[in-house]
């Protein structure tokens, strides 16, 4: 148990100001540097591109202030950087792409980001206060269902690297799955505030481990069945990961049992082996893992390991510093702008410039949990939690992938990679932190309590509000 006393904050507009000029001027150094590196000339549309995104800066700055002023400083200028810093690295393999006739995708993405930091504020204008959102859990719930069964529909569902996650309507084509990551951290945050005290009634002790009650079980293998579901239909393993693994986060944090962290390893790792043994797509992913040096292995076409020893040989090549913007060769590796793009990153700005890339995702990790624990209402830190924890394992899965550490699993880093999906999803997700940090540090005078009755979750019994300071 920890105390945890909640301390008003003033808005701290200076601050924001000058780290949303670094975070805008990361993005067009990159861009900028890319060109001088290719051609020795500055590019010369830089100041357009620099209008845009200080337009988009400036949007998402006033936007914020207006309506949500006491929100975290830090949340949406690091993701501004990381957003631009994906757009120079996207816009720096489409120069390569064009000499080799691909396609590209830059002017694509920046419509994108132009939609998604869009999408982003009209979530902020209509949900004023995060916990209204509690009470449409179970229409979240049903509508993380349908967005599942999109992909499986024959003749709305079109199959890519063996996975069956994307839909098609004409020329437009979406990824449900990354939508359904915030539907349904609503979904479970809504359900086990309200379920927290049944699920954390202790069972039977085994090996020094409390169990939960056995007829409390169905919960978790309900959602069990669901990642089951995910890996048959869609045979995508890190779709199915990653909700499986946020249900379960997200339950120990509402209970604060480690026995279901060890019930949700136990459930979960017998489904992978039978994925292996079933789906020669993802048996394939994992004899990759294991043996991507072998000539068999890396020769193999379709699903073959070239993608991935491109992609560490291209990290090995950028050392410590880097080669420098626009003087690697990223674009010899697979979907570099997309699955990759982390890969790309380490080759041009090297481990040095991939450490701080990934500094930056910490803080905004960071920066989530914090809410979470400042937030007065057990919804809005276990919405906060589920939205940080999301993020967190979807970066350690992609950067698992490209290093060897776990096979690869499809997933994207989120900001950074191409697609409009995903780039919708992680704004969506920084909206809702961005409301919750600001019901977190907003004065207790200006916040009406949600009567919810945990006390783990900062609350107490009947639904009144703990006091200040008071054991959490």
């Amino acid at each position: 148990m920890a105390t945890v006393s909640v301390a008003p904050a003033r808005p701290r507009r200076l601050v924001e100001m000058l780290l949303m000029l670094i975070a805008v001027a990361l993005g067009v150094g990159g861009y900028a540097l890319t060109t001088i590196n290719r051609t020795g000339e500055v590019p010369t549309n830089l100041g357009q591109h620099i209008a845009i995104l200080v337009i988009l800066a400036v949007v998402a700055e006033v936007g914020m202030h207006i309506l949500a002023p006491y929100a975290d400083p830090v949340i949406l200028p690091v993701s501004v950087a990381l957003t631009g810093i994906g757009l120079a690295m996207i816009y720096r393999l489409d120069m390569s792409y064009e000499l080799l006739d691909q396609d590209t995708v830059g002017l694509n993405q920046l419509i994108y980001v132009g939609i998604a930091i869009t999408l982003a504020a009209v979530a902020l204008f209509f949900i004023r206060d995060h916990r209204s959102l509690r009470r449409f859990t179970f229409t979240f719930g049903v509508a993380s269902l349908i967005l599942l069964l999109l992909p499986v529909i024959p003749g709305l569902g079109i199959e890519t690297y063996g996975a069956r996650v994307w839909i098609k309507l004409g020329p437009l084509s979406a990824q449900p799955g990354e939508i359904v990551k915030i539907t349904l951290a609503i979904f479970f945050a809504g359900y086990l505030v309200a379920n927290r005290d049944k699920l954390a009634i202790a069972g039977r002790k085994i090996f020094g481990l409390q169990l939960p009650r056995g007829r409390d079980l169905g919960p978790i293998i309900a959602v069990w069945l669901i990642g089951i579901g995910i890996l048959v239909f869609q045979r995508d393993l890190g779709t199915s990961l990653l909700f499986f693994g946020l249900f379960v986060a997200m339950l120990y944090v509402a209970t604060n049992r480690v026995s279901w962290l060890v019930i949700g390893f136990t459930m979960f790792t017998p489904a992978v082996f039978l994925a292996i043994s079933l789906f020669p797509h993802v048996s394939a992913r994992f004899d990759v893992w294991l043996n991507a040096m072998e000539p068999e292995v890396y020769n193999r076409d379709p699903g073959g390991s070239h993608q991935v020893v491109q992609g560490i040989f291209g990290q090995a090549s950028g050392g410590l510093t880097g080669t420098g913007w626009g003087s690697g060769y990223p674009q010899l590796v697979p979907v570099a702008n997309s699955d990759f793009i982390l890969s790309s990153l380490a080759e041009e700005l090297g481990l040095t410039g991939l450490a701080a890339v990934l500094m930056l995702y910490l803080i905004l990790i960071e920066r989530g949990l914090r809410a979470a624990v400042g937030v007065r209402d057990g919804f809005g830190k276990l919405l906060a939690t589920g939205l940080s924890f999301s993020l967190a394992l979807q970066v350690f899965v992609v950067l698992g992938g490209l290093t060897r550490v776990i096979p690869l699993t499809g997933l994207t880093a989120p900001f950074l990679a191409a697609g409009g999906s995903s780039m919708v999803s992680s704004w969506l997700a920084i909206a809702l932190l961005v409301r919750i940090s600001d019901a977190a540090r907003r004065p207790s005078h200006n916040y009406t309590p949600w009567v919810s009755g945990s006390l783990l979750l900062g609350e107490g019994p009947g639904g009144r509000k703990a006091p200040e300071g008071a054991s959490a």
